[in-house]
């Protein structure tokens, strides 16, 4: 029987792929060390996924490995070998906040971690699958320098430029820029996956995110921008919004819609591809629009105060581009829109702290 091996398989995405490929009959390998709890706290710690997975999926196995660990990944991947059809690596550290705090943290974890994961599947199973999670943040802020106009709950891009209809493509630079920390190493890893299957021929996939999100997500302050806005919804915790009067536009895509662009490329690789995913048009908003949204379906008030300093690195505007991704892969399509994603996200919120 194949198996996956999926890295950072207790946090929103990595669980939600464990659990698809799981269900297409996989063997899966799920590497997490709850590093999550170590970035953000205890209320961000991915131990309670660990146990829904290992509970729900009797083909499942958990190792608790650093990817940072080239002895440990290279023992895993050695025992596995060939029976190893894919690698769907999820592992970071996701915050620019957190990686000004621990700059070499950051950038082992997000940049060798990755070599040290692209290295093992070369070395041991080299016709395996490979698919890295990205950043649109490896854009640095490039997008704030596009024309933007201010209305009266959001930025939004003039819609005389050519990225207006759609979003942003993968051809903007990502050079010449302020990435913050966290871009730099994401880009170093970023890159790397594009070399492993541009020199070495290896079957890779990059996919540059924009916010990703679901009910599995375990949202802190500093990373998690939907999860947490339904937690402090749902628990009575006020929110900051930092910077740009809340008018900050992100597009949001399911964990579940993600999965299946994994899904789709697995069945029908390539090497060294690169695309920008996230909700494009069809599913965006701005921080006040998102809490006014979540308001409407929780029937909940949530608390807010405004900072006037924005984040380091923070994109203003923010819209993917998707349509590379679907070019290739036309059976693809969203599931989810904003809507029924938040109220997904609200119902999970409500069970798993008790409130509301």
């Amino acid at each position: 029987m194949s198996t996956i091996v999926v890295t950072g398989s207790s946090g929103l995405v990595g669980s939600e792929t464990a659990r698809w490929f799981h269900g297409q009959g996989f063997d899966v390998v799920g590497i997490d060390n709850n590093m999550r709890a170590y970035f953000f706290g205890q209320d961000a710690s991915v131990d309670w996924n660990a146990r829904e997975l290992l509970s729900a999926l009797p083909r499942f196995r958990h190792q608790a490995i650093d990817v940072r660990d080239e002895g440990a990944v290279n023992a895993l991947f050695q025992s596995l070998g060939r029976d190893i059809a894919l690698v769907v690596h999820c592992a970071a550290q996701p915050s620019h906040d957190w990686a000004a705090r621990e700059p070499l943290t950051d950038f082992t974890v997000n940049a060798h971690g990755t070599l040290v994961l692209l290295e093992a599947t070369r070395r041991f199973a080299p016709e395996a699958v490979f698919i890295f999670t990205s950043t649109n943040k490896v854009y640095g802020d490039t997008p704030n320098r596009l024309p933007l106009v201010e209305l009266a709950t959001r930025w939004e891009l003039d819609p005389a430029h050519p990225w207006s209809a759609h979003g942003i493509d993968e051809t903007m630079s990502i050079d010449q820029t302020r990435h913050s920390v966290f871009g730099a190493g994401k880009v170093a890893a970023d890159v790397m996956v594009q070399e492993y299957g541009r020199y070495f021929g290896l079957r890779t996939a990059v996919f540059r995110a924009g916010c990703l999100t679901g009910p599995s997500h375990s949202g802190a302050e500093l990373h998690g921008f939907l999860a947490y806005l339904v937690r402090c919804a749902v628990t009575g915790r006020a929110y900051t919004i930092y910077g740009y009067q809340g008018k900050q536009v992100r597009d949001n895509i399911h964990s579940s819609d993600l999965v299946q662009c994994f899904w789709h490329f697995y069945r029908a690789p390539q090497c060294g591809a690169v695309y920008n995913i996230g909700g494009s048009r069809h599913s965006n908003c701005s921080v006040l629009e998102a809490i006014a949204l979540i308001e409407e379906l929780s029937g909940l008030r949530l608390s807010y105060a405004l900072s006037a300093e924005a984040r380091i690195g923070d994109h203003i505007w923010w819209i993917s581009d998707v349509r590379r991704f679907q070019a290739g892969y036309p059976a693809w399509s969203y599931a989810y829109d904003l809507r029924s994603t938040l109220l997904e996200m609200i119902d999970s919120a409500r069970r798993r702290y008790r409130a509301g």
